[in-house]
């Protein structure tokens, strides 16, 4: 009697998983409204791929919740990509496109639109949300953005395999949601160089190639004591501040760069890169991983001036600066990196200096 309870109860269990199946690949396979652009929940999006008419391709990839890589080699924006989200998550389709317009915006379309597709983990036994089972990825959805209407409040979009374009819009947004989805990889790729706590840190190294007086060395034995090492006769120097020292080294935590000029005229480049590095940083952290930065003086406006009528050889608010060890041309604030370009001046006790822009 017992023995029949089991096998009742497992038929019965069996019979729940078969028809949850059923019902789930019913749903996969049912057809979607042409007009279901947004999606109902972010948090299982794995990957986003866009391309758009010109041949530029770009791919998002999570690779843990909040973590994302920019075609599979950069670390992802996080604010820029949580935008992207919540305007997928959030999109609504305000109206069909005219008949007498359709045609024309489908040419529209085929001629100037980004392509996107999503990926979603999903489930083939999901039982009202509580039960999920065998999880996977798959193609969510795919459709093609295109340009505003001549209201610019409004978005043409439309589902692949489909003929009927929409007129798509998001609460609370004056304007459309093209700009939202470039694919262009520099749009989407996080700007930090370092992001380094004063406990990660074993040196860092400052080198003023024209000045060499003002290079050295900091060391951090480990959180026990700190070096200063002045580079151009390799001595140590006891006599420092070690309230700036420690204030310079606490610094690293979040260090970003304001534009990535990778595509700036290969000409104009390679004439900034051959001349001489105004700063050249290397930090080594406790994991024993070198990163080193190059900085370039930018020219100033022709016509730029000092508060005396001077003219100004060189721009005093940006640099331009070679990052991530070489791979990438940038543009930087002093604003931002002042604090970790210090001359060696400013951290000796019996001769400080804070207008260090200008004494090289």
């Amino acid at each position: 009697m017992k023995k029949n309870r089991y096998f009742i109860i497992a038929a019965i269990v069996l019979a729940l998983i078969a028809v949850a199946l059923i019902l789930s690949q019913s749903r996969t396979t049912f057809k979607r409204t042409l007009s279901d652009f947004a999606i109902d929940d972010t948090s299982n999006v794995t990957k986003i791929f866009m391309a758009d008419k010109n041949n530029n391709t770009l791919k998002l990839t999570r690779i843990k919740p909040g973590k994302w890589v920019v075609d599979d080699k950069y670390p992802g924006q996080k604010s820029t990509i949580n935008m992207l989200l919540t305007t997928m998550l959030e999109l609504e389709v305000k109206e069909p496109v005219a008949l007498t317009a359709r045609n024309t915006i489908i040419k529209q379309l085929a001629v100037n639109s980004v392509k996107v597709e999503i990926y979603q983990w999903k489930f083939r036994i999901n039982i009202f949300g509580k039960i999920k089972l065998f999880p996977r990825e798959q193609l969510t959805k795919v459709y093609y953005i295109g340009g505003a209407t001549q209201s610019n409040r409004g978005t043409y979009m439309l589902m692949e395999n489909s003929s009927e374009p929409f007129v798509t819009y998001l609460p609370g947004l004056r304007g459309f949601v093209s700009p939202r989805y470039m694919p262009i990889e520099k749009y989407w790729r996080d700007y930090n160089i370092f992001r380094k706590s004063f406990h990660e840190i074993a040196s860092v190294k400052v080198e003023f190639p024209s000045n060499p007086e003002l290079s050295y060395l900091v060391k951090n034995n480990h959180d026990k004591e700190l070096s200063f090492i002045s580079l151009i006769d390799n001595l140590g120097i006891p006599n420092y501040d070690t309230l700036r020292v420690m204030n310079f080294l606490t610094s690293f935590l979040k260090i970003d760069f304001e534009a990535l000029i990778n595509d700036m005229d290969k000409h104009r480049k390679d004439s900034i890169l051959s001349s001489p590095p105004f700063h050249i940083l290397t930090l080594l952290d406790t994991n024993g991983v070198s990163t080193t930065i190059k900085t370039y003086h930018k020219a100033a406006y022709p016509d730029a001036v000092d508060e005396k009528g001077r003219s100004i050889p060189y721009d005093l608010d940006r640099l331009y600066a070679l990052v991530n060890n070489g791979q990438d041309f940038t543009l930087i604030q002093f604003l931002v990196f002042d604090k970790i370009l210090r001359p060696k001046t400013y951290f000796l006790k019996e001769k400080k200096s804070n207008n260090h822009k200008f004494e090289h």
